[in-house]
Order: C-alpha cells, then structure tokens, then sequence
C-alpha cells in the first residue's frame, strides 16, 4: 500500500481525519510534550512509569508519532529499555516499557491509539525485543495481548494498581520465571546527539 492509498483507506466520512505512522524525531519535541500536557495533564510526571523514564532515551528506533495529514502531531508513544528483574536462575531480564501513550484528545476514538500500539509493538518484536510492560487500562491494553499474568512476582519503582500493570511476551517465555524491582536501562539522555530518521513507516 503506497503513502495515497493508506490516507484514503483512514479518512473517515467527512474525509477529515487521516493520519500516518513515523519515527519521532528531535523537531516533534515540544509538540510532543504539548500533546502529552493535554492528554495526560502534569499529573503525568509524577507516575511510577516517570522513574524509569527520567534522565534516558527511548530504546532505539522505537519512538514512534502519528501525524494528521497536515503534518501536525497527534498522537505519541514510546518504549524504553528496561530490566524486568531476574529469571529464575538469577539473571537480569531485559524488556521495554512502553509510554506513554496518547492521542490528542479531541481525535480519541478514531483509531489512532490502536494504530500507534500495533505499530510500536510489531516494530519491536521485528528488533529482537523479548517482551514489553506498561502501566494501564487492562480493558484497552488487552486486545493487543496484555496481561498481568507475567507481572505477578515484578515490582515498579513506585505505587502501582496491580490490575494496570501488565505485559506482552514477543517471544514465548520470556519473562517466565521473573520477579524483582524493574530498573531503567538503555541510553542517557546527556549522551543523545543523533536525530531519528524521519522516513515514513505505514500502519493499519
């Protein structure tokens, strides 16, 4: 499917609404922030997910922003590398944390929240990635997989409804056997210097 022929097939009736999927890059941060203020409010920054985050960069190639066919952001989402405690052998875990997630509130409901997870979670199974935890909504996160059942014995950094706190195994058995405290991984913000590819990547 060509860039044309995805616009057409997410207009909705009015032929208002369209959007694609692409890599964030180093120009949508202010946008994104803005965004992120109006979806989620600065409550945002107090959440446990907020510590694992804090002082890094996404895991590579997996920032992702669905931009209206004007080229305005609106929606976001992103996956950090994370340590998801130890197996039952003692041996540290790698995974992704994914968020935050979100849509600009007046655009929720025409399918771009899905869109985001489906192309943030395939991208990462396609890099190798063993599985992805997030804090959220069981009755939204678990028509892409989620469930608390691999998080029973996994601790966040922070307060957490154990309902909301779920995970999706990209590779079976994966987080079998784990329990711990998760702990942020990956690259240090400070460090960042490269910009993010701005080609376009397509998602239904």
């Amino acid at each position: 499917m060509n860039a044309k022929e995805y616009i057409q097939d997410n207009l909705h009736p009015d032929g208002s609404q369209a959007f694609i999927i692409c890599n964030e890059t180093a120009l949508d941060e202010r946008a994104r922030e803005a965004l992120l203020d109006r979806a989620m409010g600065e409550g945002r920054r107090r959440k446990s997910s907020e510590k694992l985050r804090r002082g890094r960069l996404p895991s590579e190639g997996l920032a992702f922003v669905a931009r209206g066919i004007n080229g305005v952001l609106v929606g976001t989402v992103r996956l950090w590398d994370i340590q998801a405690g130890h197996d039952a052998a003692g041996k540290p875990v790698r995974a992704l944390l994914l968020g935050p997630l979100a849509v600009e509130p007046s655009l929720k409901g025409k399918g771009i929240g899905v869109a985001l997870m489906r192309h943030a979670t395939a991208e990462a199974a396609r890099l190798g990635h063993g599985a992805v935890i997030l804090v959220g909504d069981p009755e939204y996160y678990e028509r892409f997989g989620f469930s608390g059942t691999k998080t029973a014995d996994l601790a966040m950094p922070g307060p957490v409804e154990r309902r909301r706190f779920l995970a999706l195994e990209l590779k079976p058995g994966h987080l079998e056997g784990c329990h711990g405290l998760l702990i942020p991984r990956g690259r240090r913000a400070s460090h960042a210097t490269r910009v993010l590819p701005v080609s376009l990547r397509f998602s239904r």
